[in-house]
């Protein structure tokens, strides 16, 4: 069984429950991000909470809870938590942000590091962007894989950062990610390479439906016709298998699925100018006004970034262009280039269901670590163990942020508040979302 920290809408969470583990605790501050996990895990207990303010016995009782909602006739847990796992915020060490070794989110390891200590799991999983190995991070990085050791973990090589694209997802995306094993003899191995070849973006986007005409307003519910229903359902690769298929590499619990309705599918508006912009241009290039740059259907998508919390100013990423239609990509296509299955949903908004897919783990990465843990720890995942998940209240993916923190009983003072937003030059947001693009 695992604990997420830092869980966001849950990548982490996902690709260890694929690897077999059972995720029965997670925590996560932003109570907009919680919600969403709280749909897709409806069997984990989440708490909506400042990691800095939690200790181990709030660790232990939601896990607590979270076992019980995975084993209900097993009787009392015993207790044993075999990893923490998690992504302590990254926009501090980000190459794309200052790199401010006295950024307050830098702290975060810290904390990390503190749970990890108080409870003693068999192991740990911390990842986090490659920029973390740079000169000016040294002594941070230094004092947390010391006191690791001193906890009595054996760590593995984090020397080389992982790409997501050499583990079958359809992005260049780089993690640095620390295992360790309590009183391990030997040092844990990190998860070799999966894939020779890389997963293109045309194999990520197979069988979905051409939206041209479809605008923004029109919801993120698409209901497939008979035709494109036909096409989605037939239409098949090795990436496709990889998400939909549970066998000895997926041991995620089934959830229920209607193939007719696709999500995430809401359109951004774009104005009749940037439309005729987008159409000029080619696979692979990028528009000189909005420098928006477009997918390449025979190649990886580049790294798909977040953007910023509210607390940060509320700041969109760039969003790549479609390969063949003159808009940005929807949130179920960003969602398929991460390698989110299509039962996964995300908030209903396209600013938070991008920023929470930017800010995931992918979860097929996430899962060559959960198996390369479980080789570590000897443990041999069961499909006996799995159980179907009904699907959770909708209504968990069309919260606000203070809607969210009521829902989840989280503390005024412990989520993060808004910041205006006072950059010179920055487009604010509005309803035809050009600024998105670039």
């Amino acid at each position: 069984m695992a604990i997420d920290l830092f869980s966001g809408a849950g990548g982490l969470s996902l690709g260890f429950e694929m690897a077999g583990f059972d995720v029965v605790s997670a925590v996560e501050y932003d109570p907009v991000h919680a919600a969403t996990h709280l749909y897709n895990f409806p069997l984990t207990d989440i708490l909506c909470r400042d990691v800095a303010r939690i200790d181990r016995s709030d660790l232990l009782k939601s896990a607590a809870k979270g076992w019980a909602k995975h084993n209900p006739d097993a009787g009392k847990w015993d207790g044993t938590v075999d990893v923490i796992i998690g992504g302590p915020s990254c926009q501090g060490f980000s190459a794309m942000g200052k790199r401010d070794v006295d950024d307050e989110r830098n702290k975060l390891i810290g904390e990390f590091v503190r749970l990890v200590e108080q409870v003693k799991p068999k192991a740990f999983v911390m990842e986090n962007v490659p920029g973390i190995l740079s000169a000016q991070y040294e002594a941070l990085l230094g004092d947390a894989l010391a006191r690791f050791r001193a906890a009595g973990y054996v760590l593995a090589d984090h020397s080389r950062p992982l790409d997501a694209a050499d583990y079958g997802v359809p992005q260049r995306r780089k993690r640095v990610v620390f295992i360790g094993v309590l009183g391990a003899i030997d040092a844990p191995v990190p998860p070799a390479p999966t894939h020779d070849e890389p997963v293109t973006v045309a194999d990520a986007f197979a069988g979905l439906p051409s939206l041209v005409g479809r605008e923004g307003y029109e919801g993120d519910l698409f209901e497939l016709n008979d035709e494109q229903l036909r096409i989605y359902t037939e239409t098949t690769n090795a990436y496709l298998c990889s998400l939909r298929e549970y066998d000895r590499k997926n041991f995620a619990h089934p959830r229920p699925v209607n193939p007719r309705v696709l999500t995430g599918s809401r359109v951004t508006e774009h104005k009749a100018a940037s439309i005729a912009r987008f159409a000029g241009v080619e696979e692979g290039r990028v528009e000189p006004i909005s420098r928006a740059w477009r997918l390449s259907t025979g190649a990886p998508s580049r790294t798909l970034r977040a953007g910023t919390g509210r607390e940060r100013g509320a700041f969109s990423a760039s969003r790549p262009l479609h390969p063949k239609e003159p808009r940005v990509i929807t949130v179920r296509e960003a969602a398929r280039l991460h390698s989110f299955p299509d039962w996964f949903r995300f908030h209903t908004t396209n600013w938070h269901g991008h920023r929470q897919i930017g800010n995931a783990v992918p979860p097929l990465l996430a899962r060559a670590v959960g198996e390369a843990v479980l080789s570590a720890l000897g443990i041999d995942p069961r499909h006996s163990n799995q159980k179907r998940i009904d699907g959770g209240d909708a209504k968990l993916l069309e919260l606000t942020p203070t809607s969210a923190a009521e829902r989840l009983s989280a503390s005024t003072d412990e989520v993060p508040r808004a910041r205006r937003r006072v950059s010179i030059g920055v487009v604010p947001r509005s309803s035809t979302e050009d600024s998105l693009a670039g």
